[in-house]
């Protein structure tokens, strides 16, 4: 297998076109037209992508790898055409590098697995940071019961930026793996991965990249990260929900077991042995996603489309103006203000719960998120339970800060009176 050549960046970028391709955005909502900020927690999906779902099952659905027929051969045609597009995305060296699993929660559930249960013992340690998201943490706590290592986290600052020298004071001889996100969920920050990339292999230790808010927003090129496993889901990157991806080098995969037994991961099976298939298919055990892989490969098609440095280039001034938009509201504190934040604006309105927030501005049509956002180590962190979180994506537009804004005024005014 080869991967797709690079797409081109498109450097024109037509708002209301993109908008127009997305159905769900033309519901009303309590009477009112929708506006749709939480596109981190799962982003909305073009019609590109809900055609190729239908077409998947309605022209040419049958299972994939096992079949001499022709729906077979179709099916699997289109479902490993697939890899090629995501090599393509993240610029990978090879296609057969990419594990199609049920979403990042997964991928990092099978690293922690087939390497940690390989390659750690009592004692090691995995060092994340208290950014992390709880399919980030978890996976590594489960670890450290199976085989006896550690989890240790470093902070990030105040202001929600990462220090470097801090962080790098937290590796010690006994460090084995480093798992960071590529940007925060809740605070926005972008890491530095190629610079702790570099620690982690100076330091004899590999890097695992939780990349869910990173490939949805801006150009990756996991070769020049130089990590050693990058991690995202589908649903975040305008594709269907239940279909994940698990990026590693090649060589580390080579050496590594399965994660689960089954079919379609063999070489031979015996009764009391089997032998195991080359990767990928060494980790993709049972009948796959084959309808939300394909789906997938429209999403990416969509975003290449597009060109990811003017999606980047959009969403940065949404941002920006967001921020601004939402500095004026009385009583509004933001959590992350880092240099360079991507996608999200993290927030507290006084004594306003964030539940309460994003109930009351729902009746105006807001969608908003409210809670902890699976990242109750950070929140323990700021001395809070929850924060609401605003989000954006391709499809958002400077108006909806404004629609936002307002809908907190009018939350303002009831609670205060």
């Amino acid at each position: 297998m080869t991967p797709e050549p690079r797409k081109q960046t498109v450097t024109s970028f037509d708002a209301d076109a993109i908008r127009r391709e997305f159905p769900i955005l033309s519901t009303e909502v309590h009477g009112k037209p929708l506006i749709y900020l939480d596109s981190a927690a799962s982003s909305q999906k073009p019609q590109r992508v809900l055609d190729a779902l239908s077409a998947a099952y309605s022209e040419t659905y049958a299972n994939v790898h096992r079949g001499l027929h022709f729906l077979s051969e179709a099916s699997t045609d289109a479902y490993e055409a697939v890899r090629g597009k995501v090599a393509s995305l993240i610029n990978a060296h090879d296609p057969a590098e990419v594990v199609f699993t049920s979403g990042a929660t997964m991928s990092l559930n099978l690293i922690a697995h087939c390497y940690g249960n390989t390659y750690l013992s009592e004692g090691d340690e995995v060092l994340i940071t208290v950014a992390e998201h709880h399919a980030n943490i978890v996976p590594w706590h489960l670890l450290g019961d199976r085989v006896g290592s550690r989890t240790v986290a470093a902070p990030v600052n105040e202001d929600g930026s990462f220090d470097l020298d801090v962080f790098k004071s937290h590796i010690t001889e006994r460090t084995k793996i480093i798992a960071i996100p590529h940007v925060s969920n809740v605070l926005g920050t972008v890491f530095p991965v190629r610079e702790i990339a570099a620690l982690a292999h100076e330091n004899g230790a590999i890097c695992v990249v939780d990349g869910c808010q990173g490939v949805t927003h801006m150009p990756v090129d996991v070769g020049e990260l130089g990590c050693d496993f990058y991690v995202f889901s589908g649903h975040k990157l305008y594709g269907p929900s239940g279909i994940g991806i698990c990026w590693g080098r090649s060589d580390i995969w080579a050496e590594l077991p399965p994660f689960m037994g089954g079919g379609d991961m063999i070489d031979d099976v015996e009764t009391d042995s089997s032998t195991y298939a080359l990767p990928p298919h060494r980790f993709e055990a049972g009948t796959p996603a084959i309808a939300e892989t394909i789906g997938l490969g429209a999403a990416i098609d969509f975003v290449q489309s597009i060109g990811m440095d003017a999606l980047r280039d959009h969403e940065m001034d949404l941002l920006r103006y967001g921020h601004q938009r939402l500095a004026a509201v009385e009583g509004l504190n933001f959590i992350g203000q880092a240099v360079g934040k991507s996608g999200v604006i993290s927030f507290t309105l006084d004594e306003v719960h964030p539940h309460d927030i994003s109930t009351l501005i729902d009746q105006d049509g807001v969608a908003i998120r409210a809670g902890h956002h699976c990242a109750q180590p950070l929140m323990k962190f700021y001395g809070l339970s929850s924060t609401a979180r605003a989000s954006v994506a391709v499809y958002n537009q400077r108006s909806d800060f404004d629609k936002l804004a307002e809908s907190l005024e009018k939350v303002n005014r009831i609670f205060k009176g």
